[in-house]
């Protein structure tokens, strides 16, 4: 073999190896799934939308496996008095609440109506902006549902 022989042969060894090495990342990956990510908005006042929005939520977790979903029901505007200590759903959000699924009220609104944490549902968490709360899970990949 001529000198030519061998530097091809050497390449076409570097090559493959290269390529083998190199495709080594491409393997498939023992990680978990991610979880699915729904968010949810509620801005009505109304017993029945939020009933829906709740089984919606609990029918997710039952489809899902609750341990594979992260949901989220985000609530402002007029929705905001369903979160008050006392609603007609305040029993329904509790359930939801200690099944995992995360129930936050806007604060904006919250102020704007001069409502406190002290008057609100136990266990519900907080945000500053509803809508910039449900803006920014769409850009981090959430699902967004409206019921």
């Amino acid at each position: 073999m001529d000198i030519r022989g061998t530097i091809g042969a050497a390449a076409a060894a570097i090559f493959a190896a290269s390529l083998v090495g190199g495709c080594a990342h491409m393997a498939p990956s023992a990680a978990a799934p991610t979880a699915s990510r729904v968010v949810m908005q509620v801005s009505d006042a109304e017993p029945a939308k939020w009933n829906l929005a709740l089984n919606n939520a609990r029918n997710i977790q039952s489809d899902l496996g609750a341990s594979k979903v992260e949901i989220e029901i985000v609530a402002y505007g007029p929705g905001i008095g369903m979160l008050r200590n006392g609603s007609a759903v305040q029993s329904r959000i509790d359930e939801a609440t200690l099944s995992g699924v995360k129930v936050v009220a806007c604060e904006n609104t919250m102020h704007a109506q001069k409502l406190t944490h002290a008057d609100m549902v136990p266990g519900i968490g907080y945000v500053p902006a509803g809508v910039v709360e449900i803006m920014q899970k769409q850009q981090e990949g959430w699902s967004y549902i409206r019921p």
